[in-house]
Protein backbone atom coordinates (compact mmCIF):
# COMPACT_ATOMS: atom_id res chain seq x y z
CA UNK A 1 0.00 0.00 0.00
CA UNK A 2 1.07 3.67 -0.22
CA UNK A 3 3.37 4.96 2.53
CA UNK A 4 1.11 7.97 3.07
CA UNK A 5 -2.48 6.72 2.87
CA UNK A 6 -5.25 9.00 1.67
CA UNK A 7 -7.76 9.68 4.46
CA UNK A 8 -11.25 11.11 3.98
CA UNK A 9 -13.85 11.52 6.73
CA UNK A 10 -11.78 9.26 8.95
CA UNK A 11 -11.69 6.50 6.33
CA UNK A 12 -8.56 5.19 4.62
CA UNK A 13 -8.49 4.80 0.87
CA UNK A 14 -7.44 1.37 -0.40
CA UNK A 15 -5.60 1.53 -3.72
CA UNK A 16 -5.34 -2.24 -4.28
CA UNK A 17 -7.73 -2.06 -7.24
CA UNK A 18 -9.53 0.51 -9.38
CA UNK A 19 -12.56 0.61 -7.05
CA UNK A 20 -10.53 2.70 -4.55
CA UNK A 21 -12.68 1.92 -1.50
CA UNK A 22 -12.64 4.25 1.50
CA UNK A 23 -12.63 1.90 4.50
CA UNK A 24 -13.62 2.79 8.06
CA UNK A 25 -11.94 1.43 11.17
CA UNK A 26 -12.86 -2.21 11.74
CA UNK A 27 -14.40 -2.57 8.31
CA UNK A 28 -13.29 -4.32 5.11
CA UNK A 29 -13.45 -3.19 1.51
CA UNK A 30 -15.86 -4.38 -1.17
CA UNK A 31 -13.61 -7.35 -1.98
CA UNK A 32 -13.32 -8.54 1.66
CA UNK A 33 -9.54 -8.78 1.14
CA UNK A 34 -8.41 -5.52 2.76
CA UNK A 35 -9.53 -3.89 6.01
CA UNK A 36 -8.58 -1.12 8.41
CA UNK A 37 -7.31 -2.09 11.84
CA UNK A 38 -5.82 0.31 14.40
CA UNK A 39 -5.69 3.01 11.77
CA UNK A 40 -3.75 0.93 9.26
CA UNK A 41 -4.74 -0.78 6.05
CA UNK A 42 -4.10 -4.53 6.36
CA UNK A 43 -4.41 -7.62 4.17
CA UNK A 44 -6.92 -10.05 5.66
CA UNK A 45 -5.57 -13.27 4.11
CA UNK A 46 -2.09 -14.35 5.18
CA UNK A 47 0.78 -14.73 2.76
CA UNK A 48 1.12 -18.37 1.67
CA UNK A 49 4.49 -20.12 1.68
CA UNK A 50 5.19 -23.58 0.33
CA UNK A 51 8.24 -25.78 0.55
CA UNK A 52 9.60 -27.34 -2.61
CA UNK A 53 12.72 -29.26 -1.73
CA UNK A 54 14.60 -31.40 -4.18
CA UNK A 55 13.97 -34.45 -1.99
CA UNK A 56 10.23 -34.11 -2.54
CA UNK A 57 10.63 -33.69 -6.28
CA UNK A 58 9.60 -30.07 -6.18
CA UNK A 59 6.17 -30.88 -4.80
CA UNK A 60 4.40 -29.12 -1.97
CA UNK A 61 5.30 -30.41 1.47
CA UNK A 62 2.70 -30.31 4.26
CA UNK A 63 3.73 -28.47 7.41
CA UNK A 64 0.40 -28.86 9.21
CA UNK A 65 -0.88 -32.02 10.86
CA UNK A 66 -4.30 -33.54 10.22
CA UNK A 67 -5.92 -31.14 12.72
CA UNK A 68 -4.39 -28.10 11.07
CA UNK A 69 -1.89 -27.48 13.84
CA UNK A 70 1.79 -26.76 13.48
CA UNK A 71 3.70 -30.04 13.63
CA UNK A 72 6.83 -28.54 15.19
CA UNK A 73 8.97 -28.45 12.05
CA UNK A 74 10.77 -25.20 11.35
CA UNK A 75 10.57 -23.63 7.92
CA UNK A 76 13.99 -23.54 6.37
CA UNK A 77 14.58 -20.44 4.30
CA UNK A 78 16.40 -22.42 1.62
CA UNK A 79 13.31 -24.60 1.11
CA UNK A 80 10.63 -21.91 1.28
CA UNK A 81 8.93 -20.54 -1.80
CA UNK A 82 6.97 -17.33 -1.30
CA UNK A 83 3.80 -17.59 -3.34
CA UNK A 84 1.62 -14.69 -4.36
CA UNK A 85 -1.38 -16.09 -2.47
CA UNK A 86 -2.13 -13.41 0.10
CA UNK A 87 0.71 -11.19 -1.09
CA UNK A 88 -1.45 -8.27 -2.15
CA UNK A 89 -1.53 -6.37 -5.41
CA UNK A 90 0.55 -3.61 -6.93
CA UNK A 91 -2.28 -1.44 -8.26
CA UNK A 92 -1.49 1.21 -9.37
CA UNK A 93 1.53 -0.55 -10.76
CA UNK A 94 4.10 2.20 -10.70
CA UNK A 95 5.22 0.79 -7.35
CA UNK A 96 7.24 -2.42 -6.84
CA UNK A 97 5.48 -5.74 -6.34
CA UNK A 98 4.52 -6.54 -2.73
CA UNK A 99 7.33 -9.09 -2.37
CA UNK A 100 10.57 -9.23 -4.33
CA UNK A 101 12.41 -12.07 -2.64
CA UNK A 102 16.00 -13.20 -3.04
CA UNK A 103 17.16 -16.73 -2.30
CA UNK A 104 19.96 -19.08 -3.24
CA UNK A 105 18.74 -22.15 -5.11
CA UNK A 106 21.14 -24.84 -6.26
CA UNK A 107 24.04 -22.42 -5.96
CA UNK A 108 22.38 -19.66 -7.99
CA UNK A 109 21.28 -16.30 -6.59
CA UNK A 110 17.64 -15.97 -7.63
CA UNK A 111 14.89 -13.40 -7.34
CA UNK A 112 11.18 -14.20 -7.19
CA UNK A 113 8.76 -11.35 -7.81
CA UNK A 114 5.47 -12.06 -6.06
CA UNK A 115 2.19 -10.29 -6.73
CA UNK A 116 -1.53 -10.89 -7.01
CA UNK A 117 -2.58 -9.76 -10.46
CA UNK A 118 -5.93 -8.18 -11.20
CA UNK A 119 -7.14 -10.01 -14.31
CA UNK A 120 -9.98 -8.79 -16.49
CA UNK A 121 -8.52 -10.65 -19.45
CA UNK A 122 -8.92 -14.09 -17.95
CA UNK A 123 -11.13 -17.13 -17.93
CA UNK A 124 -11.12 -20.87 -17.44
CA UNK A 125 -10.97 -23.77 -19.83
CA UNK A 126 -13.06 -26.65 -18.47
CA UNK A 127 -12.50 -30.23 -19.57
CA UNK A 128 -15.39 -32.53 -18.64
CA UNK A 129 -14.73 -36.25 -19.04
CA UNK A 130 -18.03 -37.58 -20.32
CA UNK A 131 -19.54 -39.16 -23.41
CA UNK A 132 -22.85 -37.48 -22.69
CA UNK A 133 -23.90 -34.60 -24.88
CA UNK A 134 -23.77 -31.25 -23.10
CA UNK A 135 -24.99 -29.09 -25.96
CA UNK A 136 -24.12 -27.75 -29.42
CA UNK A 137 -20.72 -26.18 -29.92
CA UNK A 138 -20.79 -22.36 -29.65
CA UNK A 139 -23.96 -22.42 -27.54
CA UNK A 140 -23.97 -20.23 -24.46
CA UNK A 141 -23.16 -21.63 -21.04
CA UNK A 142 -25.04 -19.96 -18.20
CA UNK A 143 -24.72 -19.64 -14.44
CA UNK A 144 -27.61 -18.22 -12.46
CA UNK A 145 -29.26 -17.48 -15.81
CA UNK A 146 -26.42 -15.27 -17.03
CA UNK A 147 -24.15 -16.02 -19.99
CA UNK A 148 -20.67 -16.83 -18.68
CA UNK A 149 -19.10 -18.66 -21.65
CA UNK A 150 -19.75 -21.16 -24.40
CA UNK A 151 -19.31 -24.77 -25.47
CA UNK A 152 -16.15 -25.19 -27.49
CA UNK A 153 -14.77 -28.02 -29.60
CA UNK A 154 -14.92 -31.43 -27.95
CA UNK A 155 -11.79 -33.49 -27.39
CA UNK A 156 -11.17 -37.23 -27.20
CA UNK A 157 -13.51 -38.49 -24.49
CA UNK A 158 -14.23 -35.05 -23.11
CA UNK A 159 -16.58 -32.12 -23.57
CA UNK A 160 -14.97 -28.69 -23.37
CA UNK A 161 -16.20 -25.32 -22.11
CA UNK A 162 -14.61 -21.89 -22.42
CA UNK A 163 -15.80 -19.62 -19.63
CA UNK A 164 -15.16 -16.02 -18.63
CA UNK A 165 -13.17 -13.53 -20.62
CA UNK A 166 -13.25 -9.77 -20.69
CA UNK A 167 -16.47 -9.52 -22.70
CA UNK A 168 -18.50 -11.46 -20.12
CA UNK A 169 -16.77 -9.73 -17.21
CA UNK A 170 -17.11 -6.15 -18.44
CA UNK A 171 -18.91 -6.14 -21.79
CA UNK A 172 -22.41 -7.10 -20.68
CA UNK A 173 -24.77 -6.12 -17.89
CA UNK A 174 -23.61 -5.56 -14.33
CA UNK A 175 -25.23 -8.81 -13.26
CA UNK A 176 -23.52 -10.74 -16.06
CA UNK A 177 -20.17 -9.36 -14.93
CA UNK A 178 -20.81 -10.18 -11.27
CA UNK A 179 -22.03 -13.70 -12.00
CA UNK A 180 -19.15 -14.39 -14.38
CA UNK A 181 -16.64 -13.21 -11.79
CA UNK A 182 -18.22 -15.33 -9.05
CA UNK A 183 -18.35 -18.37 -11.35
CA UNK A 184 -14.68 -18.05 -12.27
CA UNK A 185 -13.60 -17.54 -8.68
CA UNK A 186 -15.61 -20.53 -7.43
CA UNK A 187 -14.34 -22.82 -10.17
CA UNK A 188 -10.73 -21.74 -9.59
CA UNK A 189 -11.12 -22.21 -5.85
CA UNK A 190 -12.32 -25.77 -6.53
CA UNK A 191 -15.93 -25.23 -5.49
CA UNK A 192 -18.87 -26.91 -7.27
CA UNK A 193 -20.68 -24.73 -9.79
CA UNK A 194 -23.92 -25.57 -11.62
CA UNK A 195 -23.90 -24.60 -15.28
CA UNK A 196 -26.57 -24.93 -17.95
CA UNK A 197 -26.05 -25.08 -21.70
CA UNK A 198 -28.58 -23.48 -24.01
CA UNK A 199 -30.51 -26.32 -25.71
CA UNK A 200 -28.40 -28.76 -23.74
CA UNK A 201 -27.67 -30.24 -20.35
CA UNK A 202 -27.20 -29.06 -16.80
CA UNK A 203 -23.81 -29.98 -15.42
CA UNK A 204 -22.19 -29.53 -12.02
CA UNK A 205 -18.48 -28.86 -12.39
CA UNK A 206 -15.93 -29.11 -9.58
CA UNK A 207 -12.21 -29.29 -10.29
CA UNK A 208 -10.81 -32.75 -9.59
CA UNK A 209 -14.27 -34.30 -9.08
CA UNK A 210 -16.57 -36.28 -11.40
CA UNK A 211 -19.03 -34.21 -13.41
CA UNK A 212 -22.73 -34.46 -12.65
CA UNK A 213 -24.74 -34.34 -15.89
CA UNK A 214 -28.50 -33.86 -15.55
CA UNK A 215 -28.28 -35.13 -11.98
CA UNK A 216 -26.26 -38.24 -12.85
CA UNK A 217 -22.70 -38.63 -11.60
CA UNK A 218 -20.34 -39.69 -14.35
CA UNK A 219 -18.03 -42.56 -13.50
CA UNK A 220 -15.96 -43.26 -16.60
CA UNK A 221 -14.25 -41.50 -19.44
CA UNK A 222 -14.77 -43.49 -22.63
CA UNK A 223 -11.98 -45.87 -23.65
CA UNK A 224 -12.07 -44.47 -27.19
CA UNK A 225 -14.48 -44.03 -30.07
CA UNK A 226 -16.36 -47.04 -31.39
CA UNK A 227 -13.73 -47.71 -34.04
CA UNK A 228 -10.87 -47.51 -31.53
CA UNK A 229 -12.72 -49.87 -29.19
CA UNK A 230 -13.03 -52.41 -32.01
CA UNK A 231 -9.33 -52.04 -32.71
CA UNK A 232 -8.41 -52.66 -29.08
CA UNK A 233 -10.70 -55.55 -28.25
CA UNK A 234 -11.58 -57.42 -31.47
CA UNK A 235 -9.59 -60.47 -30.43
CA UNK A 236 -11.43 -60.59 -27.09
CA UNK A 237 -14.71 -61.29 -28.92
CA UNK A 238 -13.46 -63.63 -31.62
CA UNK A 239 -15.14 -67.02 -31.39
CA UNK A 240 -17.63 -65.86 -28.75
CA UNK A 241 -20.11 -63.89 -30.86
CA UNK A 242 -20.85 -63.40 -34.56
CA UNK A 243 -21.01 -59.59 -34.62
CA UNK A 244 -20.04 -56.70 -32.35
CA UNK A 245 -21.29 -53.13 -32.73
CA UNK A 246 -19.74 -50.45 -30.51
CA UNK A 247 -22.19 -47.55 -30.34
CA UNK A 248 -20.63 -44.08 -30.31
CA UNK A 249 -21.85 -40.60 -31.19
CA UNK A 250 -18.72 -39.86 -33.20
CA UNK A 251 -17.65 -43.12 -34.85
CA UNK A 252 -19.67 -46.31 -34.38
CA UNK A 253 -17.64 -49.45 -35.02
CA UNK A 254 -18.73 -52.77 -36.61
CA UNK A 255 -16.21 -55.55 -36.10
CA UNK A 256 -17.10 -57.71 -39.12
CA UNK A 257 -16.43 -54.80 -41.52
CA UNK A 258 -13.61 -53.14 -39.58
CA UNK A 259 -10.00 -53.57 -40.59
CA UNK A 260 -9.23 -55.06 -37.18
CA UNK A 261 -11.82 -57.76 -37.88
CA UNK A 262 -10.53 -58.37 -41.40
CA UNK A 263 -6.98 -58.85 -40.15
CA UNK A 264 -8.04 -61.64 -37.79
CA UNK A 265 -10.36 -63.27 -40.32
CA UNK A 266 -13.76 -62.20 -38.97
CA UNK A 267 -16.51 -63.33 -41.39
CA UNK A 268 -19.20 -61.00 -42.81
CA UNK A 269 -22.58 -60.98 -41.08
CA UNK A 270 -24.69 -58.99 -43.55
CA UNK A 271 -25.40 -56.23 -41.02
CA UNK A 272 -26.45 -52.83 -42.29
CA UNK A 273 -26.01 -49.85 -39.95
CA UNK A 274 -27.83 -46.54 -40.24
CA UNK A 275 -25.69 -43.45 -40.62
CA UNK A 276 -22.99 -42.24 -42.94
CA UNK A 277 -20.33 -44.80 -43.73
CA UNK A 278 -16.79 -43.50 -43.48
CA UNK A 279 -14.31 -46.29 -44.07
CA UNK A 280 -15.19 -49.97 -43.68
CA UNK A 281 -16.60 -50.67 -40.23
CA UNK A 282 -16.73 -46.99 -39.26
CA UNK A 283 -20.00 -45.02 -39.26
CA UNK A 284 -20.72 -41.34 -38.59
CA UNK A 285 -24.07 -39.85 -37.54
CA UNK A 286 -25.80 -43.08 -36.55
CA UNK A 287 -28.07 -41.02 -34.28
CA UNK A 288 -28.37 -37.58 -32.76
CA UNK A 289 -26.09 -36.59 -29.86
CA UNK A 290 -27.58 -37.19 -26.42
CA UNK A 291 -27.14 -38.78 -23.03
CA UNK A 292 -27.91 -42.36 -24.04
CA UNK A 293 -25.76 -45.13 -25.52
CA UNK A 294 -22.26 -43.87 -26.39
CA UNK A 295 -23.23 -40.21 -26.18
CA UNK A 296 -26.15 -40.60 -28.60
CA UNK A 297 -29.85 -40.07 -27.99
CA UNK A 298 -30.42 -43.82 -28.41
CA UNK A 299 -32.01 -45.77 -25.57
CA UNK A 300 -32.68 -48.89 -27.69
CA UNK A 301 -29.46 -49.74 -29.62
CA UNK A 302 -31.43 -51.59 -32.32
CA UNK A 303 -32.50 -48.14 -33.56
CA UNK A 304 -29.17 -47.88 -35.39
CA UNK A 305 -29.43 -51.34 -37.03
CA UNK A 306 -31.23 -51.06 -40.35
CA UNK A 307 -31.40 -54.70 -41.46
CA UNK A 308 -29.42 -57.87 -42.19
CA UNK A 309 -28.70 -59.06 -45.72
CA UNK A 310 -30.49 -62.42 -46.10
CA UNK A 311 -27.83 -63.58 -48.55
CA UNK A 312 -25.24 -63.44 -45.78
CA UNK A 313 -27.01 -63.49 -42.39
CA UNK A 314 -28.68 -66.57 -40.96
CA UNK A 315 -31.11 -67.39 -38.13
CA UNK A 316 -29.35 -67.92 -34.82
CA UNK A 317 -26.61 -65.43 -35.64
CA UNK A 318 -25.56 -63.55 -32.50
CA UNK A 319 -24.66 -59.91 -31.91
CA UNK A 320 -23.16 -57.93 -29.01
CA UNK A 321 -23.92 -54.22 -28.84
CA UNK A 322 -21.89 -52.23 -26.33
CA UNK A 323 -21.08 -48.59 -25.56
CA UNK A 324 -17.61 -47.07 -25.39
CA UNK A 325 -17.63 -47.09 -21.58
CA UNK A 326 -19.16 -50.53 -21.11
CA UNK A 327 -21.99 -48.81 -19.25
CA UNK A 328 -24.48 -50.13 -21.81
CA UNK A 329 -24.35 -53.64 -23.26
CA UNK A 330 -26.89 -56.03 -24.78
CA UNK A 331 -26.80 -59.41 -26.57
CA UNK A 332 -29.09 -60.42 -29.41
CA UNK A 333 -29.86 -63.50 -31.55
CA UNK A 334 -31.45 -63.33 -35.02
CA UNK A 335 -34.83 -65.10 -35.30
CA UNK A 336 -36.15 -66.91 -38.37
CA UNK A 337 -37.01 -63.54 -39.94
CA UNK A 338 -33.51 -62.22 -39.25
CA UNK A 339 -34.82 -59.86 -36.59
CA UNK A 340 -32.57 -59.36 -33.54
CA UNK A 341 -34.14 -60.61 -30.33
CA UNK A 342 -32.50 -59.65 -27.04
CA UNK A 343 -31.44 -62.43 -24.73
CA UNK A 344 -29.46 -62.88 -21.55
CA UNK A 345 -25.82 -61.90 -21.86
CA UNK A 346 -23.68 -65.06 -22.14
CA UNK A 347 -21.23 -65.52 -19.30
CA UNK A 348 -18.38 -65.78 -21.78
CA UNK A 349 -18.97 -62.23 -23.04
CA UNK A 350 -19.23 -60.51 -19.66
CA UNK A 351 -15.42 -60.28 -19.15
CA UNK A 352 -15.04 -58.46 -22.49
CA UNK A 353 -17.60 -55.84 -21.44
CA UNK A 354 -15.89 -55.51 -18.08
CA UNK A 355 -12.55 -55.11 -19.87
CA UNK A 356 -13.90 -52.06 -21.69
CA UNK A 357 -15.01 -50.57 -18.38
CA UNK A 358 -11.66 -51.41 -16.78
CA UNK A 359 -9.82 -49.54 -19.51
CA UNK A 360 -11.86 -46.40 -18.99
CA UNK A 361 -10.27 -43.76 -16.76
CA UNK A 362 -12.26 -42.10 -13.97
CA UNK A 363 -14.36 -39.21 -15.21
CA UNK A 364 -13.11 -35.91 -13.81
CA UNK A 365 -13.54 -32.18 -14.28
CA UNK A 366 -10.38 -30.23 -15.06
CA UNK A 367 -10.31 -26.46 -14.58
CA UNK A 368 -7.44 -24.51 -16.11
CA UNK A 369 -7.11 -20.85 -15.17
CA UNK A 370 -6.00 -18.76 -18.13
CA UNK A 371 -4.97 -15.12 -17.96
CA UNK A 372 -3.00 -12.48 -19.76
CA UNK A 373 -0.32 -11.11 -17.45
CA UNK A 374 0.32 -7.99 -19.43
CA UNK A 375 -0.47 -4.35 -19.02
CA UNK A 376 0.85 -2.48 -16.04
CA UNK A 377 1.18 -5.61 -13.84
CA UNK A 378 4.68 -5.90 -15.28
CA UNK A 379 5.65 -2.49 -13.92
CA UNK A 380 5.63 -4.01 -10.45
CA UNK A 381 8.45 -6.25 -11.66
CA UNK A 382 10.58 -3.89 -13.73
CA UNK A 383 10.80 -0.30 -14.82
CA UNK A 384 10.95 -1.50 -18.43
CA UNK A 385 7.96 -3.89 -18.77
CA UNK A 386 8.73 -5.23 -22.24
CA UNK A 387 11.98 -6.70 -20.94
CA UNK A 388 9.99 -8.94 -18.59
CA UNK A 389 7.86 -10.12 -21.50
CA UNK A 390 10.94 -10.96 -23.53
CA UNK A 391 12.63 -12.67 -20.60
CA UNK A 392 9.58 -14.91 -20.12
CA UNK A 393 9.43 -15.66 -23.84
CA UNK A 394 13.14 -16.58 -23.82
CA UNK A 395 12.59 -18.91 -20.83
CA UNK A 396 14.98 -16.86 -18.69
CA UNK A 397 12.10 -16.15 -16.32
CA UNK A 398 9.92 -18.93 -14.92
CA UNK A 399 6.25 -18.15 -14.36
CA UNK A 400 4.25 -19.88 -11.63
CA UNK A 401 0.79 -19.37 -10.17
CA UNK A 402 0.66 -19.99 -6.44
CA UNK A 403 3.87 -22.00 -6.83
CA UNK A 404 2.37 -24.28 -9.49
CA UNK A 405 4.00 -24.51 -12.90
CA UNK A 406 2.20 -22.39 -15.49
CA UNK A 407 2.16 -23.08 -19.22
CA UNK A 408 2.95 -20.00 -21.31
CA UNK A 409 1.27 -19.76 -24.68
CA UNK A 410 3.59 -19.01 -27.60
CA UNK A 411 3.34 -15.70 -29.39
CA UNK A 412 3.22 -12.19 -28.02
CA UNK A 413 2.57 -11.22 -24.41
CA UNK A 414 2.53 -13.34 -21.27
CA UNK A 415 -0.56 -15.54 -21.55
CA UNK A 416 -0.43 -18.32 -18.98
CA UNK A 417 -2.54 -21.33 -18.10
CA UNK A 418 -2.46 -23.33 -14.87
CA UNK A 419 -4.24 -26.37 -13.38
CA UNK A 420 -6.05 -25.01 -10.32
CA UNK A 421 -5.81 -28.35 -8.47
CA UNK A 422 -2.04 -27.87 -8.27
CA UNK A 423 -2.40 -24.52 -6.52
CA UNK A 424 -2.95 -23.85 -2.80
CA UNK A 425 -6.54 -23.85 -1.60
CA UNK A 426 -8.49 -20.61 -2.09
CA UNK A 427 -5.77 -19.02 -4.21
CA UNK A 428 -8.20 -16.76 -6.07
CA UNK A 429 -10.05 -13.61 -5.07
CA UNK A 430 -11.84 -10.81 -6.84
CA UNK A 431 -12.26 -7.08 -7.02
CA UNK A 432 -15.69 -5.64 -7.76
CA UNK A 433 -14.72 -3.95 -11.04
CA UNK A 434 -15.35 -6.98 -11.64
CA UNK A 435 -12.08 -8.86 -12.14
CA UNK A 436 -10.35 -11.96 -10.83
CA UNK A 437 -7.37 -11.66 -8.47
CA UNK A 438 -4.90 -14.46 -9.15
CA UNK A 439 -1.43 -15.19 -7.80
CA UNK A 440 1.53 -14.98 -10.14
CA UNK A 441 5.25 -15.29 -9.50
CA UNK A 442 8.22 -14.54 -11.74
CA UNK A 443 11.48 -16.30 -10.83
CA UNK A 444 14.84 -15.65 -12.47
CA UNK A 445 18.50 -15.29 -11.63
CA UNK A 446 19.37 -12.13 -9.74
CA UNK A 447 21.66 -11.07 -12.57
CA UNK A 448 18.82 -11.39 -15.08
CA UNK A 449 16.50 -9.48 -12.76
CA UNK A 450 18.88 -6.57 -12.50
CA UNK A 451 19.36 -6.64 -16.27
CA UNK A 452 15.60 -6.23 -16.64
CA UNK A 453 15.77 -2.94 -14.79
CA UNK A 454 14.13 -4.56 -11.78
CA UNK A 455 13.35 -2.78 -8.51
CA UNK A 456 16.68 -3.55 -6.84
CA UNK A 457 15.92 -1.50 -3.74
CA UNK A 458 12.81 -3.59 -3.00
CA UNK A 459 14.62 -6.97 -2.91
CA UNK A 460 14.33 -8.76 0.46
CA UNK A 461 15.95 -12.04 1.52
CA UNK A 462 13.53 -14.89 2.00
CA UNK A 463 14.71 -15.21 5.62
CA UNK A 464 13.50 -11.65 6.25
CA UNK A 465 10.02 -12.51 4.96
CA UNK A 466 9.88 -15.58 7.20
CA UNK A 467 11.08 -13.63 10.23
CA UNK A 468 8.23 -11.14 10.02
CA UNK A 469 5.46 -13.74 10.28
CA UNK A 470 1.94 -13.12 9.03
CA UNK A 471 1.99 -16.07 6.68
CA UNK A 472 0.45 -19.51 6.42
CA UNK A 473 2.27 -22.70 5.48
CA UNK A 474 0.50 -24.56 2.73
CA UNK A 475 0.52 -28.32 2.43
CA UNK A 476 -1.18 -30.36 -0.22
CA UNK A 477 -0.98 -33.80 -1.78
CA UNK A 478 0.14 -34.03 -5.39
Amino acid sequence: MNDLPVIKDGKIRCDACPVMCYIAEGKSGACDRYAVQDGELIRLDPLTIISATEEQGGQMVPFLDKDGDWDGELVRAEDAFITAVGAGTTYPDYKPAPFIVSAERKGVDTVTVVTEGIFSYCGVKVKIDTDRYLGPERNLVRADGEAVGHVTTGEYGSQMLSLGGVHHLTGGSKKEGRVTCQTLMDLCNRKPVELTVDDGATVVVEAGKPPIVNGQIEERMRVGCGSATIGMFATQWQGLVDEVVVVDDHITGVVSEHQAGKVIGWPDTGIRIRGRKSTPGRYFQVAEPGTGWGGTDVEDPLQIVETFNPKIAHPGQTMLMVSTTGEHAAWFRLDDNLKPVQGEMPEALIPSVELIAENCEPALCTVLFMGGAGGSLRAGVTKNPVRLTRSVQQALTRVTCGGAEAYRWPGGGITVMCDVTRMPANSFGYVPTPAIVAPIEFTMSKADYLALGGHEGAIRPVADVLARGGYRLEGGKR
